[in-house]
């Protein structure tokens, strides 16, 4: 490698050869400048992004929820009756004892775990209708404001 350097001056080279110790880079002041600023982006950023992150994992679950309740709809017109709690989820992709006119598996994979990696609560009968599929949010607690509010098919 050589230690002579082509300087380019407005884009244009310029024909004399200048040794590499005499080409200059960055101060550490300009370095230190531009680390403040990447810093004070990223303070900006930064929470804006983790709030959008919460919304996003509410909206999967609500749909993941859906698709759960679908199944279970699908399990009912097959077998005549909603899975029971000692079932549970379970019965969507593995065939229950006693459900003779099972058509399964109603979902093509596993049962989820919601997006904050928490198991779906499946309660038969629901509080407001037949049954509910319900996530208990970030803190996997019922109740919560916030990402740690519940969410359910009711």
């Amino acid at each position: 490698m050589s230690n002579v350097t082509a300087v380019r001056f407005m884009g244009k080279r310029n024909e004399r050869l200048v040794p590499r110790s005499h080409v200059k880079g960055f101060t550490l002041l300009e370095l230190l400048v531009v680390l403040v600023i990447i810093g004070m982006l990223a303070a900006i950023v930064g929470p804006r992004y983790f709030a959008q992150l919460g919304k996003s994992q509410v909206t999967v679950a609500r749909a993941q929820i859906d698709v759960l309740s679908k199944a279970i709809d699908n399990f009912r017109l097959d077998v005549g009756r909603f899975p029971t709690a000692e079932e549970g989820l379970q019965s969507l992709v593995v065939r229950p004892a006693s459900a003779d006119k099972w058509n399964g598996p109603y979902l093509k994979k596993e049962i989820p775990l919601d997006p904050w990696g928490h198991p779906y609560v499946y309660q038969v009968p629901g509080t407001k209708g037949d049954y509910a599929v319900i996530s208990y949010g970030r803190d996997g607690q019922p109740g919560g404001t916030g990402e740690d509010a519940d969410i359910s098919s009711e």
